[in-house]
């Protein structure tokens, strides 16, 4: 069989962190794991440090981690096209490139996560251009679909960071991680706090959020090292972090609120309770994304904690948490981590995303090398 080794993926930023997020983990997962050569063009350098570090923006390319980092923009020269090609969340491949493709190319188009039931039927279908082939690939929490981004031995790690964590001192505080967008009701999550029979220590990393958690405390800026006690609530800022020690935080909490896409499925595999606030999106979209999430993912939760998960993520999508919707998921919290922790077990027990791309793409290059027999 042909070698698919090289493979070359396209991130467009949009907005936010999710789109790198997702293709700087998935990249560094397909060549540690499955000993690929990856290219990643990225069209946002300045964003994509944020996430890797010790990335030069004044670098034309340059290699992280075994990942060949390619800035795209409308001059980027092309000499040739991988046998393999992600095109992330639709972005658009550019014309130069997609003219370097050949009918035998296995071109990829992977699809944003949802949990939504139409996605079973949809993945892995395609649509021709020209002489080309492009395949939808959706990421999903079942069998039929795409599966979820996970390395391999993330549940060892966890295990061995819960196990050091262990072995601190324990708290009688809540530890809660708040990562969200600017129009998150801030103000009355950190009010409902603060009313709460419950001390919180609230972390927040260095983002697009924090002049409204300054706002609530009526301070003009916040900046990372700044903590601040009012009632029940102690609020930490802390820098943007490494995916990895984001990871390490989602582990440490009792609670994190999350958004988007990479941060969402970190918090799946924390197995720590968490609220997931969608991308905001026109028509209601995301509400639907967020309660076929919900619907799924604890179908086979209590009652009484169910009705209080869903009633804590519809008031963080409408503007408006009340101490009483507060309480009562507190109320609940135990039995919420219990079942959480159970589900980041189940769903790391199927099969990952990249594992599930190098499979369909090396069924692809079989089926392309017996038709040409």
């Amino acid at each position: 069989m042909a070698t698919n080794k090289h493979w070359d993926i396209f991130c467009k930023i949009v907005d936010n962190f999710g789109d790198i997020g997702v293709c700087w983990r998935l990249a560094k997962q397909l060549q540690n794991e499955h000993q690929l050569t990856i290219r990643l063009f990225i069209d946002d350098l300045h964003v994509a440090k944020h996430l890797i570090p010790t990335l030069d923006t004044s670098l034309a390319q340059q290699t992280i981690q075994n990942i060949t980092i390619i800035a795209w923009h409308t001059d980027t020269k092309f000499a040739n096209a991988a046998q393999v090609v992600i095109e992330s969340f639709a972005c658009e491949l550019p014309p130069p490139y997609l003219a370097l493709m050949h009918p035998d190319t296995i071109w990829i188009n992977l699809e944003y996560l949802s949990a939504e039931t139409w996605v079973d039927d949809f993945h892995a279908k395609n649509s021709k251009r020209g002489q080309l082939t492009r395949h939808f690939f959706f990421p999903g929490f079942t069998s039929k679909t795409g599966g979820l981004l996970r390395e391999h031995d993330i549940v060892n790690a966890k295990q061995q960071h819960l196990l050091k964590s262990s072995t601190l001192p324990a708290h009688d505080h809540l530890k809660v991680s708040l990562f969200c967008y600017p129009h998150a009701p801030i103000a009355s999550l950190l009010t409902a706090i603060v009313n709460s029979n419950q001390q919180v220590s609230c972390y927040v990393p260095n983002s697009n959020t924090l002049s409204s958690v300054a706002k609530f405390f009526e301070r003009e800026s916040l900046h990372p090292g700044d903590q601040l006690t009012y009632k029940n609530l102690t609020l930490h800022v802390i820098p943007f972090l490494s995916q990895d020690d984001y990871d390490k935080l989602l582990s440490s909490c009792d609670l994190n609120f999350v958004r988007g896409e990479d941060s969402w499925i970190r918090a799946i595999w924390a197995g720590k309770p968490f609220i997931w606030q969608p991308y905001l999106q026109t028509e209601q979209t995301h509400i639907k994304k967020l309660h076929a999430f919900l619907n799924l993912y604890y179908s086979d939760c209590p009652p009484t904690s169910k009705e209080s998960i869903f009633a804590l993520h519809d008031a963080w999508l409408s503007q408006e948490i009340s101490s009483t919707t507060w309480q009562a998921y507190l109320i609940h919290l135990d039995k919420i981590k219990q079942y959480v922790a159970q589900q980041s077990y189940t769903h790391s027990q199927q099969t990952d995303l990249a594992t599930k791309l190098v499979i369909f793409s090396e069924k692809m290059i079989k089926n392309i090398e017996e038709n040409k027999v």
